[in-house]
C-alpha cells in the first residue's frame, strides 16, 4: 500500500517529469529529421539502424578521447561522440540517398536494408572494440539556468538539464523555420508535394531530396548519439530498443509537424519513465512484461487515434515514397 501512495506523491511525479523529458529527446530528435526527410518525398523507414550506428558512434567517439587515444582534450570527450554519431548519421543518409533517389528502389526495401545493416555492424563492430561489457563514458554534466531551475514545481523539471536537452529541444524552433521560411526549406517541401512543378520551376528535385535525406539521417544519428553519450553514458547491442520505428509512428501522429512531434515523444518519454519507476518500487500486482509494453501499447493507441480521425494520411507529403524520374 505504501508503494501506491508513493506514485502519487508530489516527488515522484516531479522525478517522473524529469525522466520522460530526457526519455523522449532521442526519439524526438529522429523524428524531428523524418520530419524533413518525408516532407523531401522521401520514406526512410530505416530510422532504428541509423540511430544504432549513430549511438556506437557517438560512444566510441567519446570514448577513444576519454582514454587519452587521440591527441583532443578529454574534456571534449562528450562534444566529439555527439558530432561522430551526427556524421555516422549522414553516411548512412548518403546510402539511403543513394538507394532511393539515385537508384529510384523500393524506398520501404532500402530502409529495411538500413535497420538490417545498422543491426549487423553495430553488433560486429562493438564486439570486436569492446571485448569488456563494462566500457564506459562520461556524458554531459547538469546544467542549471540560473534563477529559472530555483522556481518551485517548474523549475526541476524544465531547467535542471545538460546542454543537449537544452538545444535538442531549441532544434524545434530551427526546424520550423526552416521548413517554412526558408528558400531551401520551401524546396524540400515542394519536392515533396509537386516535383514535377517543382522540377519544371527550376529546383533541382533530386539535389532536395538528397539533402532532406542527408539532413534526416543527421539527426536520427544525433539521436542516437544523444542516448549513448548524454543519457546512458554505455552502448550495448540493440541499445535503442525500438525507439526509431516509434520515431516513424510519430512523424504519423504530428502530421509532419514539429511540434507535435515533440508532443508524442513526450508521451513516449513519460511511458517509458513511468514504467522504469514503477519497476522500482517493486509493485508485485503489476506484471513486469505489462510495464515493459506500456510504452509501445500508448503509440499503438495514440495512431489508432490519428488513423480514426483521418487527418494522417491527409496532411502527408502528396508524392511520399514516390520514385521521381525527370521528364
Amino acid at each position: 500500500m505504501e508503494s501506491w501512495n508513493h506514485l502519487f506523491s508530489i516527488t515522484f511525479l516531479t522525478a517522473l517529469l524529469i525522466s520522460g523529458l530526457r526519455l523522449a529527446i532521442p526519439i524526438y530528435l529522429a523524428a524531428l529529421g523524418e520530419i524533413i526527410t518525408e516532407r523531401g518525398g522521401v520514406l526512410n523507414l530505416g530510422l532504428e539502424g541509423i540511430m544504432l550506428v549513430g549511438a556506437l558512434a557517438g560512444f566510441m567517439g567519446a570514448y577513444y578521447v576519454e582514454q587519452g587515444s587521440t591527441p583532443l582534450p578529454v574534456a571534449w570527450s562528450p562534444w566529439i561522440g555527439i558530432l561522430s554519431g551526427t556524421v555516422a548519421g549522414l553516411a548512412m543518409g548518403l546510402l539511403m540517398a543513394v538507394l532511393a533517389v539515385t537508384l529510384r528502389t523500393d524506398q520501404v526495401i532500402a530502409s529495411i536494408t538500413l535497420v538490417i545493416l545498422g543491426q549487423g555492424l553495430t553488433t560486429y563492430v562493438y564486439r570486436q572494440q569492446f571485448s569488456s561489457l563494462t566500457a564506459r563514458v562520461t556524458g554531459f554534466p547538469e546544467l542549471p539556468i540560473p534563477y529559472l531551475a530555483d522556481l518551485p514545481w517548474i523549475g526541476p523539471i524544465l531547467f535542471r538539464h545538460d546542454v543537449m536537452t537544452y538545444l535538442s529541444i531549441g532544434l524545434l524552433v530551427v526546424v520550423w523555420f526552416f521548413l517554412n521560411q526558408t528558400t531551401w526549406g520551401l524546396n524540400i517541401r515542394a519536392a515533396g508535394e509537386h516535383p514535377a512543378a517543382a522540377e519544371t520551376s527550376g529546383i533541382n528535385v533530386s539535389a532536395v531530396r538528397y539533402s532532406a535525406v542527408l539532413i534526416g539521417a543527421a539527426f536520427a544519428g544525433l539521436g542516437g548519439a544523444v542516448l549513448t553519450v548524454a543519457q546512458l553514458g554505455i552502448f550495448n547491442e540493440g541499445v535503442t530498443a525500438g525507439r526509431g520505428w516509434i520515431a516513424v509512428a510519430l512523424v504519423i501522429f504530428a502530421r509532419w509537424r514539429p511540434g507535435l512531434a515533440l508532443v508524442g515523444a513526450l508521451l513516449f518519454g513519460l511511458a517509458n519513465a513511468l514504467q522504469f519507476r514503477i519497476q522500482a518500487l517493486n509493485i508485485e500486482a503489476i506484471p513486469y512484461e505489462l510495464l515493459l509494453m506500456l510504452p509501445y501499447v500508448l503509440t499503438i493507441l495514440v495512431l489508432l487515434r490519428t488513423s480514426r480521425a483521418g487527418n494522417g494520411s491527409a496532411e502527408a507529403p502528396a508524392a511520399l515514397g514516390v520514385p521521381y524520374t525527370k521528364g
